[in-house]
């Protein structure tokens, strides 16, 4: 397949698009947004994301341009810019529908102040120097825009300001309208085109990773610093947050209704249905990997009837990536020739007045205190390089045992991405407890960088 050139003039278009801030939503929005949806409000979804989607992408090719030390000219880096670029230039040459000036004038207009629609919070995970901008405007990361969130300097990035969410995404036009084929045809296309692009993008952790790789190769370097781990960190929390909208989208597009989910959005995500299926799998790639007839035991304590809004995926990627830690911690503590003495692995689950946390316990013999910074960075891991090489497959989702240093800090990201967060505290010599704390209120904004 031949690969993408970014032209002079397809570069003037990114860097000015780069100039204006994203506008985080938070779940709360997007489920009162998507529940009850017609062509008119599908169609002002689309324009909402043929704006946004654009936005983001261009802050991740200039920052993928910008990145040091030579880190931006590794072939792996250079490929998934030319991917992100592509799917920008999709996205702003996508023809608009053309539409009568009347019904164009009714899908303008504001909302009606009966209707109210909730202000996103800041999400907590960010700096607090992030939050100064007015909640809700889609300015809390302005002033990160110009440095790229870091040391790296984003050239021409004087930030401009954009009409705040609720005026500009949440006015569902009229119930009453008919809307003619071209809006139909048009919510169609757009979906595709979406979905194109989310298949395109499908092997971006894996492929950055193996530019870090490469990077690290020429270096000589035998950890990533903490510029590289900070920027690998936005990065992937904004890839979470594009492939949320466009998931969001394309289930709103072409699923059937059904009374639990708005999209990818489950309003009574089950905790322990989704834990008691992250158990059952963690266990089987655990027997099937040390060749096992069985696993450490895992107890899970949890309220059956304990559900919230959520989106079942994230959740049960984190309880996966964590239990896989522990059962390996587990088998290779004890030695695969004693499962009759494996100690059990305890999860536990309580709700509080605003979080909903999680707590995974093992005695796994825990980490060493000189370790515990380490087991944030990505690509840390006992393996060689040319192991994590070979672990590095095409897809976030696979499951091998040891994976390649992802599984802790990607697992952070999905926790801290709807306002939650993930903590580790270790006794070495004896295991470790990971707390997962889920913000149940739903109301934080996505934390965009």
């Amino acid at each position: 397949m031949s690969r993408f050139k970014i032209s002079a003039a397809l570069w003037d278009r990114i860097h000015h698009f780069a100039s204006f801030p994203q506008t985080g939503v938070s779940l709360q929005q997007m489920v009162l947004f998507g529940q009850h949806p017609t062509q008119g409000t599908l169609l002002k979804a689309s324009q909402f994301l043929s704006e946004e989607l654009p936005i983001r992408l261009s802050h991740r090719v200039v920052e993928l341009e910008s990145l040091p030390d030579g880190l931006s000219k590794m072939p792996s880096i250079n490929k998934v810019k030319e991917w992100y670029a592509q799917s920008f230039e999709e996205l702003v040459t996508f023809p608009k529908p053309r539409l009568k000036p009347e019904l164009e004038d009714i899908l303008r207009m504001p909302p009606a102040e009966t209707i109210p629609f909730p202000s996103a919070t800041p999400n907590p995970s960010l700096d607090p120097l992030m939050h100064e901008g007015p909640v809700g405007h889609g300015l809390a990361s302005e002033r990160h825009i110009a440095t790229g969130g870091n040391g790296f300097h984003l050239p021409n990035t004087a930030t401009r300001l954009r009409i705040p969410i609720e005026r500009r995404y949440f006015s569902p036009p009229p119930k009453t309208i008919i809307y003619p084929p071209e809006v139909h045809d048009y919510n169609e296309r757009f979906t595709r085109l979406l979905e194109n692009i989310k298949k395109r993008h499908d092997p971006t952790v894996t492929t950055v990773a193996q530019g870090v790789l490469e990077w690290k190769r020429k270096q000589k370097a035998g950890r990533i610093d903490q510029s590289i781990q900070e920027w690998l960190d936005r990065f992937y929390m904004s890839r979470i947050g594009i492939r949320f909208l466009i998931g969001q989208h394309v289930a709103l597009n072409t699923l059937q209704p059904h009374p639990d989910y708005v999209g990818i959005i489950c309003t009574r995500a089950n905790v322990h249905d989704i834990c008691h299926e992250a158990i059952e799998n963690a266990r089987y790639v655990c027997e099937e990997h040390y060749a096992l007839f069985k696993g450490p035991p895992i107890q899970l304590l949890c309220p059956k009837d304990l559900t919230f809004a959520y989106v079942p995926g994230h959740l049960s990627h984190i309880c996966f990536e964590l239990l896989k830690n522990s059962l390996r911690a587990v088998v290779e503590r004890y030695g695969v020739d004693n499962e009759d003495s494996f100690p059990p692995i305890k999860v536990v689950v309580v709700e509080g007045s605003e979080d909903i946390t999680i707590k995974i316990s093992d005695e796994g013999g825990g980490i060493p205190r000189s370790a515990i910074p380490m087991i944030w960075t990505y690509l840390y891991t006992t393996m060689s390089d040319e192991g994590l090489e070979a672990n590095i497959d095409a897809s976030d989702f696979k499951a091998p045992m040891a994976g390649f240093g992802y599984g802790l800090p990607l697992s952070r990201l999905y926790a801290r991405f709807f306002g939650g967060d993930l903590r580790l505290i270790s006794m070495d010599g004896y295991g470790t407890d990971v707390y997962i704390s889920l913000n149940k209120l739903s109301s934080s904004r996505e934390p965009l960088q």
